[in-house]
């Protein structure tokens, strides 16, 4: 597979709520066959996995949780080339949802990738809490087979097998609702290693959202970062295709450094 980013994406702005930063993009990743998997959850539980000043976002009164596996190409910093086993893997994630000086974004308690290299660039320059991972994805007959299972882990297990598939058509998701809130969200939130609030940028278009049916085997994602989930089904969807660029980190105005254990 070769680079095919769709760069005109950056022309088409309307839909976000609030402007592109004002200051050159840094990267390119396009994700592929990826499933949102969210279940609802007692905010008090996720406010105490929170940095302490970052505050959890609620949909009507309720946190929520996202379990997250895809694939992407395109990965890369701005003008390099498409390198094989670089710009293509496989990555998982474990995500809430919260909001600073008026802009809600994600928050991951971990983040899973088949990629040494992402792995070490992402712990070493963002400080986020990627985990080296084995991976497969197997995308055919119209459904999606993934298995990921984390290689070393101080909290124990973090497996995923899985085989999803999309239901209807695809459609962009309307201000106000659930789906607008756990998926249309334009940036991310990460401390750094004195604790201080950090915020990555990001533009897209809008989800081409899919309802989705999942048969998930195993599942011990949230178990890792020591969060229970309920035991109810999870509301489910798919995207075949998002493109996305980003912008470097910067400080959020107004972080206080914290001393935090590392993750």
């Amino acid at each position: 597979m070769s680079r095919d980013f769709p760069y005109h994406i950056l022309n088409h702005v309307a839909h976000r709520p609030w402007p592109v930063p004002n200051r050159p993009w840094v990267m390119t990743q396009s994700w592929h066959d990826l499933l949102f998997a969210h279940w609802p959850i007692d905010a008090h539980v996720l406010r105490n996995k929170l940095p302490p000043d970052l505050p959890l976002d609620l949909f009507e009164g309720r946190a929520w949780i996202g379990i997250v596996p895809f694939h992407m190409s395109n990965v890369g910093p701005r003008g390099v080339p498409w390198l094989p086993f670089v710009s293509a893997f496989a990555e998982l994630n474990v995500r809430t949802y919260v909001t600073m000086n008026g802009k809600p974004g994600v928050f991951f308690f971990s983040l899973d990738a088949a990629s040494a290299l992402a792995v070490a660039a992402a712990r070493t320059v963002l400080n986020l809490p990627y985990h080296l991972a084995t991976m497969t994805v197997d995308a055919e007959s119209g459904s999606v087979r993934y298995r990921s299972r984390r290689r070393a882990s101080r909290t124990g297990a973090a497996e995923f097998v899985a085989r999803y598939w999309p239901v209807g058509p695809p459609r962009s998701p309307q201000r106000g609702t659930l789906e607008y809130f756990l998926t249309e969200r334009y940036c991310l939130y990460a401390v750094d290693r004195r604790g201080r609030i950090r915020r990555l940028e990001i533009h897209h278009p809008p989800w081409p959202l899919q309802s989705a049916a999942a048969e998930i085997a195993i599942n011990t994602m949230t178990e890792a970062s020591g969060i229970a989930l309920p035991a109810e089904a999870p509301l489910l969807h798919f995207a075949q295709r998002l493109d996305v660029v980003a912008w470097p980190m910067r400080m959020v105005a107004g972080s206080a450094g914290r001393v935090l254990n590392p993750q």
